[in-house]
């Protein structure tokens, strides 16, 4: 339940908002834990004040959580600004992954269907061969293991910027650079072939978030698997997000992986890659 920092929430009217709010909160809770158990699962109920995203990530942390699902609105633009994201925030801080799963669109009276079964059956990797991407990456092998699902792993090669002198690079680097990164997909669909997954690779060009969704929706991908960072304050504002602009904006639920978690015994499928920056 949300509630302003600095506020008393024994103050008498406040307690009063908070008993409602409580009220409300307790009675949707109780139908969703009946529609689980239906199907089987096993549910724990808990009601919290405080700001969303930090009792949320608190509780994960605490509860030493594999997972985090939260819901978006996919708001972009002035009203992203004014509302914010919780999911953004949890994303950020969450000491796990997190799936976003995209809600009905903002001002639409289409409610999304859950009276089907869900099926993943093709999911999109974009990398960057950072650390953290690769990271993603081996997260969405075991977890296409998992469900039986095929994988696209996606690179996306950013508009090509002046050079420090006012020069750009020779068509012939870019054909290598294009070739060496080729390579260095090919390679990592071979490791997830080399598990019992249907895998292959897409090099593409342009922004990074607008390629992985025009990629993402001219094959019908039921999820997209991407790395974090989880940069905060000056760092975020400075270097933005690619993950949060798929998010805001992707028609299927974003799987986001900061924090993985494996079993003690794993063994690594998808093995570090050293790329440098001009490489």
């Amino acid at each position: 339940m949300e509630f302003p920092p600095g506020m008393n929430p024994e103050y008498p009217i406040n307690d009063v908002y908070l008993g409602q709010l409580r009220k409300e909160a307790d009675r949707h809770l109780e139908r969703l834990a009946d529609r689980a158990s239906q199907v089987g699962l096993s549910v724990k109920k808990q009601v919290v004040i405080g700001i969303p995203s930090q009792k949320i990530t608190a509780i994960a942390r605490d509860n030493g959580d594999d997972l985090v699902v939260v819901g978006t609105h996919g708001r972009t633009g002035l009203e992203h600004v004014l509302l914010g994201s919780t999911a953004e925030r949890v994303i950020r801080g969450a000491p796990c992954p997190v799936l976003a799963v995209r809600g009905r669109k903002p001002g639409s009276a289409q409610v999304p269907d859950h009276s089907s079964p869900i099926a993943v059956r093709r999911m999109l990797v974009p990398i960057d061969f950072s650390d953290c991407s690769l990271d993603a990456l081996e997260y969405a092998v075991q977890v296409a293991k998992h469900v039986n699902a095929a994988i696209t792993i996606l690179h996306v090669m950013e508009p090509v910027a002046y050079g420090l002198d006012f020069t750009l690079s020779h068509p012939s680097e870019l054909e290598a650079k294009r070739a060496r990164l080729g390579d260095r997909l090919r390679d990592l669909v071979q490791a997830a072939a080399g598990w019992g997954l249907q895998a292959d690779e897409a090099l593409r060009g342009g922004l990074p978030a607008d390629s992985i969704l025009d990629y993402a929706r001219s094959r019908a991908v039921d999820l997209i698997v991407m790395g974090t960072h989880g940069r905060r304050g000056i760092s975020h504002l400075v270097n933005g997000s690619v993950t949060e602009g798929v998010l805001r904006r992707a028609d299927c639920p974003v799987l986001t992986v900061r924090s993985p978690k494996f079993a003690p015994d794993h063994r690594r499928v998808v093995q570090k890659i050293e790329l440098t920056a001009n490489s």
